[in-house]
Order: C-alpha cells, then sequence, then structure tokens
C-alpha cells in the first residue's frame, strides 16, 4: 500500500472518529431549530421558537444563574490552587513531591460516580450537601487539576534564573512572583479559568449527587429529559455546549496568540 493510500485511509479513519463523536451533538442542535414540538423526522421547519421559550422559563433562568455563579467561583478557586500547587512542583523539590503530584491530580481519573457519593458523603457529614457550596466545593475538586496541568506547562517553560535575579536585586519572593511570573504566565491563568470554566458549567454526574435542590443547568436538562424529550430540552442543550465551546476556544486561542507572540520574539 503506498503512502498516499495510507494518508487518504488515515485521514478517513479519523474523519468518521470525528463524525461518530459529533454526531450527537449536531442532531441535538438541528433539532433545537426544529418547528416540531417534539425531536422527529421529517423536519417541519426552521424555527427559534423554542429558544425564546426556554429563554423565557423562570426556572431555566434560574438553573442558569446558578450554574453562572459556581462556574465563576470555582473557575476562581481552581486557578488559584492550580497555580500555587503549580508554582510548587515547578520550583521547590522536597521529599514526596511525586506523591502530592499524584494525589492532586486524581480527581479526575476516579469514576464520577463514585467521587460523587463519596463528596456526597463527606459534604453531608459537613452539614453542606444540597447547597451551591457544596457543588462549589465538589467542581473546584474536580477543576483544579484542569487550571495545574496548564499552568505547569507554562512555568517550566519560565527560567528560574529570573526570579533569582530579582531577588538579586533586592526582591523578596511575593515581589518576584508579582513582578516576575504573573506577568509572563498571565496566558495559561487566564486559559486555566476558562477551562476550569467549561468543567464546572458542563458537569452533571457531582453536581446531581449534591445539589440538592439547588440544581445547575446540566441537573435541568436531565430532570427535564425525565419528564419528556422535547425540542425545548434541545434548545437548551444547545446553549450549553454554545457556552462550552466559546470558553474552549477562548482558551486555545489565548495560548496560541502568547506563543505565536513567544515565537516572534524569540526570532
Amino acid at each position: 500500500m503506498t503512502d498516499r493510500a495510507l494518508s487518504i485511509l488515515s485521514r478517513a479513519y479519523i474523519g468518521l472518529a470525528f463524525a461518530f463523536i459529533f454526531a450527537p451533538i449536531i442532531t441535538l442542535v438541528i433539532f433545537a431549530f426544529n418547528e416540531n414540538r417534539f425531536p422527529s423526522l421529517p423536519w417541519a421547519g426552521f424555527s427559534l421558537d423554542w429558544f425564546r421559550v426556554v429563554l423565557g422559563d423562570a426556572a431555566v433562568r434560574e438553573a442558569a444563574r446558578r450554574s453562572v455563579i459556581v462556574a465563576l467561583v470555582v473557575a476562581t478557586l481552581a486557578t488559584i490552587l492550580g497555580a500555587t500547587a503549580a508554582y510548587c512542583v515547578t520550583r521547590w523539590e522536597f521529599p514526596g513531591k511525586s506523591l502530592y503530584l499524584g494525589f492532586v491530580v486524581a480527581p479526575p481519573c476516579i469514576p464520577l460516580l463514585i467521587l460523587g457519593l463519596a463528596l456526597l458523603i463527606y459534604l453531608r457529614q459537613l452539614q453542606l450537601a444540597g447547597s451551591l457550596r457544596a457543588v462549589i466545593i465538589s467542581h473546584t475538586v474536580i477543576a483544579a487539576p484542569f487550571a495545574l496541568g496548564i499552568i505547569r506547562l507554562r512555568l517550566a517553560e519560565l527560567d528560574p534564573h529570573l526570579e533569582q535575579a530579582a531577588w538579586n536585586l533586592g526582591a523578596n519572593e511575593w515581589a518576584a512572583i508579582r513582578g516576575v511570573v504573573l506577568p509572563q504566565a498571565w496566558p495559561a491563568l487566564i486559559a486555566a479559568f476558562l477551562l476550569a470554566m467549561t468543567v464546572s458549567w458542563d458537569e452533571f454526574v457531582i453536581a446531581w449527587f449534591v445539589s440538592g435542590l439547588q440544581i445547575t443547568l446540566p441537573v435541568y436538562i436531565w430532570t427535564s429529559f425525565q419528564a419528556e424529550i422535547s425540542t425545548a430540552v434541545n434548545a437548551i442543550g444547545t446553549i450549553v455546549f454554545a457556552v462550552s465551546i466559546t470558553f474552549v476556544l477562548l482558551a486555545e486561542f489565548v495560548l496560541f496568540r502568547h506563543a505565536e507572540a513567544r515565537e516572534r520574539t524569540r526570532w
């Protein structure tokens, strides 16, 4: 088999894989604009009525408000925790560093069903289960490792001698971090913030366990599906997906532009 044939087959395989992954999402988006009340064929015609219905629903707006609050607080906490942990593991050597790093990045590797049940039991002991604080704590647990990964990659690229030079010039450690590290790490911090928001905004399983009556938008979608599968629910899902993909694209844009500017500066 020639190299050209292999290239065509590999591209076709990748295309089929992406089609398989995105087919449910594309179907959801298409039926969100369907004039028919139920997502079924044949397509009745293009309509924005279901988005008007969704945006006019007080329950949807309240669930969205909770999701926004949770996502913003979680992104802030996860970025702070991820940045401090990333600085710790990239700048200091200490006994058990590998164990510490493995422990910090473990939550996303745990099945969400098990993690959600464990968090529910733990937060119930603290009398926090069933509140937005429970959702914020739980989402921070799974979002912080993602922030850590992005920020750690950026800090690993920075020359630690820059901080040492700042110390030699009379700056203390905090002044060196503010004046040297943060200005060069800000794209990673923004990307980590946006990615943590995406993780929190999309997360359903753990929120379903710990939120109680304070449900977020993904949990509202699930409970709506339990009642009936309607085009209005597809409209909500489309809005959630659009917000999520926007956060991801913004994070990629920030990192890409910074990498591009760094390359231009290097040359």
